[in-house]
């Protein structure tokens, strides 16, 4: 069950209060300022008049408010949440385990509340969560010349069907049709923002997405069809260069990549991408600065076809792009990621400013 909010009364009296009950479960816009806030948060407290609640995240982002520098509202969730801490480390600990609701509730936690902290701060629950860890293990089995049932195995999957299933859900094909012997290869790269599947052929990156976007199945069935084969599986130089280059980025060491990339499109669409590619990390363009960019005023909403078109994310940094009026706006990789994208992008900023002062 959901969480209902209480009144505008009642949420306000919290955020008075700074009552901690709230916290992770609403969250206050303000008007005046256009910061959104933890009902802990310690800054000076604003005029009911100028609240707004919501209960998720999501909610407060997508009405275009941004995040409070004070009480760190997207900080990471292991860090916000106990319970959320306590059960990464736990799936880290045992990453083969088939995970259910009864074992979360046999470590003592509610159901409820961890299903509705894990799906607002990851866009999924803890059981998809561990779901797809497990078909990581099974990916990676496959990559290294493992049998299909081996993989299976390993994956800690006990249907050959629902491994198939479960597979063929996130991939869009069955694991036995993720064959070594392909042009095209896909890789799985781990990152602090969610798994991501890369797609390369000997010379080029083709495809880097995160796992589970809804998108996902469909663009590799348009990588097969260009490609006139099915898509295979292992590493490639391509996408082992862009899992050290992520790394480096997600560390906040280096904002550049330079991973050779397959820019499959019209001659507009690629246009745009370069547009993309220029804005500098922790800065950010509205669709209209990018149509004056190119030449183009007039062509916002074929600005924002070709943004939605890209499926080389991060690299290609669509996420750079925000509404006119300095909200974000729809990403497949989920507005939260996207969020963070920008945070971390403008620590690397300041990071870099800072070592050559």
């Amino acid at each position: 069950m959901l969480f209902d909010l209480p009144d505008h009364q009642a949420l306000y009296a919290a955020l008075l209060a700074r009552d901690a009950r709230f916290d992770g479960q609403a969250y206050v816009c303000v008007t005046s300022t256009g910061i959104f806030c933890r009902l802990t948060c310690p800054a000076r407290k604003p005029k009911p008049e100028n609240c707004t609640f919501f209960a998720t995240i999501g909610e407060c982002i997508e009405a275009g408010y941004r995040p409070c520098k004070r009480c760190h509202p997207l900080q990471a969730a292991a860090l916000a949440d106990p319970t959320i801490a306590a059960l990464l480390h736990a799936l880290d600990e045992r990453p083969d385990l088939r995970w259910s609701e009864s074992h979360i509730e046999q470590l003592g936690y509610d159901l409820s509340t961890v299903r509705r902290s894990f799906k607002r701060q990851f866009g999924m629950t803890f059981l998809e969560m561990a779901r797809q860890r497990r078909l990581r293990e099974g990916f990676e089995t496959l990559a290294a010349g493992g049998k299909v049932i081996t993989a299976q195995h390993e994956a800690s999957f006990e249907s050959a069907s629902a491994f198939r299933t479960a597979f063929a859900r996130l991939l869009g094909c069955a694991p036995g049709d993720l064959r070594p012997d392909r042009r095209l290869r896909a890789s799985w790269i781990p990152t602090p923002l969610g798994d991501m599947i890369a797609v390369s052929s000997r010379s080029h990156l083709h495809l880097l997405e995160f796992v589970g976007r809804k998108a996902l199945p469909a663009e590799l069935r348009r990588l097969q069809a260009a490609a006139k084969e099915a898509i295979g599986i292992g590493a490639m130089p391509p996408s082992e260069q862009a899992a050290a280059e992520l790394a480096d980025y997600f560390a906040a060491r280096a904002d550049r990549f330079e991973t050779p990339l397959a820019l499959a499109g019209s001659a507009f669409t690629r246009q745009v991408w370069e547009a993309l590619r220029e804005i500098p990390a922790g800065e950010t363009r509205s669709y209209s600065d990018i149509a004056r960019r190119i030449g183009r005023p007039a062509a916002t909403r074929a600005v924002a076809r070709a943004n939605g078109a890209n499926q080389i994310a991060v690299m290609i940094p669509c996420h750079r792009v925000i509404g006119a009026d300095g909200s974000l706006t729809g990403y497949g990789g989920g507005l939260w990621r996207k969020q963070r994208l920008i945070e971390i992008e403008r620590h690397l900023r300041t990071t870099a400013r800072a070592a050559t002062a």
